[in-house]
């Protein structure tokens, strides 16, 4: 469990009395650095390191970073906001001992997830890590829940040795394909030897649908060690890889056409140790506690995807007809709904049954994603909402009037359509705050006007590297 403490000036009183120690320890085990790793408002992981030596003063006083970056874009230029993207200023970065991890991809380091405070000690306002343990202990504080998270994680493998920026798939063989996992087979060995030795629970690996493109599924955590598990496993991945000369790519879209990467978020709500989402009286042995949360997080869905989508090239990948869930509808393990109800194989319904949310690539920020994901449903259960009539199929086939009927409604097919949605969403932006909730907006624009004028081809290559 992940401490829901936040980190004070002269460092958090049980991490003081354990850090010489476990410097000592890495130290002993070959370990010279610390990668201190979070993610910014664009999605992308950024870093500082400091020695082993260092960790003991990183987890007193911090590490410095410039709060600028919460307005970083993905191609580092930089917006701003009426308190954020000048250059003035200084932030903290404390690293989360419970989560410090040797990294078995990277001989010779350690990584370890940052919350941001100010020089005086406040929380950051715009610390996507801290937003996300403030929304957990208030589920637990206001509403006694408690939630069970996992991310999943789908790359596109490259040739390392491929020309330029090209993407040219590491492996031929067709989708979830015996060839392709052969092909594959030494860097995936190498990949399950690297998650086990960091403790991270592999459910499955295997070959994805897209051109190169792999799966890993992760078992659930809590949702803050859920996201750290989700930069976690990608560190891994892109180490390993290239260890194996290849490049890897979490893109939404690697490619202009077809399928692109998914990241789509497992939920699951629980109360005194019972499982929400099974053994209830609504459908599919939903509680009404569980369906009302449902509801919520499917009444939001259209503002959510400027955080779940947060990429002009998102928008390549949430196309119909392609598992992607770009319709406001839900159902039972229905994939081109884009809130799937996984009700477990029977026996094993208590441990399995969750909310898969499907409009979600891997360019978002999965704490910003987990937080309002569980903010959007936790208004549905304040305002006890109830979930709509069930779509079997594919919600595509409807035409206008019916999908209107039945309340099935496309999300945004564009980043400023999804923009203009979170600005209307009081619910979300309350749950944000007005500094988190503001540079959200700026980044997705500036996105947006960055792409501008890029044809479909020129989008995914322009975004294939960065995420």
């Amino acid at each position: 469990m992940t401490t829901l403490a936040d980190p004070v000036p002269g460092g958090r009183p049980g991490d003081l009395k354990r850090v010489a120690g476990i410097a000592a320890d890495l130290a002993a085990r070959g370990v010279h650095g610390i990668v201190l790793g979070y993610v910014d408002t664009a999605g992308v992981g950024r870093v500082k390191t400091v020695p082993t030596a260092r960790l003991e003063s990183a987890v007193r006083w911090g590490v410095g970073m410039s709060p600028v970056f919460d307005t970083f874009l993905a191609h580092d230029s930089i917006v701003t906001t009426d308190v954020l993207g000048s250059p003035d200023g200084d932030l903290r970065l404390y690293p989360d001992l419970d989560q410090l991890t040797v990294l078995a991809g990277q001989p010779g380091w350690a990584w370890a997830p940052v919350d941001r405070i100010t020089q005086e000690g406040a929380r950051h306002p715009g610390c996507s890590r801290t937003f996300l343990r403030r929304i957990v202990r208030d589920a637990a504080e206001r509403h006694g829940l408690t939630f069970k998270a996992a991310v999943e994680i789908e790359w596109a493998a490259g040739l390392g040795s491929a020309p330029g920026g090209e993407f040219v798939p590491a492996v031929s063989g067709p989708a979830y394909g015996a060839a392709r996992q052969v092909e594959l087979s030494d860097c995936t060995a190498d990949l399950l030897a690297a998650l086990a030795a960091q403790d991270v629970d592999v459910e499955q690996v295997h070959p994805e649908y897209a051109a190169g493109q792999f799966e890993v599924s992760v078992g659930a955590l809590d949702p803050v060690a859920a996201a750290d598990r989700s930069v976690l496993v990608r560190q891994t991945v892109r180490a390993v890889a290239g260890r194996h000369g290849l490049r890897v790519s979490f893109a939404p879209a690697v490619l202009a056409e077809g399928v692109g990467n998914g990241g789509h978020l497992h939920l699951s709500c629980w109360r005194g140790g019972v499982n929400l989402h099974a053994g209830g009286e609504g459908r599919y042995g939903m509680t009404a506690g569980a369906e009302a949360f449902a509801a919520g997080v499917l009444a939001r869905l259209p503002a959510l995807t400027a955080v779940t989508a947060p990429s002009p090239v998102s928008y390549l990948r949430l196309k119909p007809s392609q598992w992607a869930g770009v319709f406001t509808a839900w159902g039972r393990e229905t994939r081109e709904a884009a809130l799937r109800v996984v009700t477990g194989t029977a026996g094993h319904e208590e441990q399995q049954a969750n909310l898969e949310v499907k409009p979600v690539d891997l360019a978002a920020n999965p704490y910003l994603a987990l937080g309002c994901v569980i903010a959007a449903g936790l208004d549905g259960m304040t305002a006890s909402l109830s979930l709509p009539e069930e779509i079997t199929g594919d919600p595509a086939r409807y035409g206008p009037d019916e999908a209107a009927a039945l309340g099935v409604r496309r999300l945004p097919r564009s980043l400023p359509e999804a923009v203009e949605e979170f600005r209307a969403d009081q619910v979300l932006r309350a749950a944000l705050g007005p500094v988190l909730a503001d540079a959200v907006t700026a980044v997705r624009l500036g996105e947006a006007a960055a792409a501008d004028g890029l044809d479909d081809d020129r989008l995914a290559a322009a975004y294939r590297w960065t995420y």
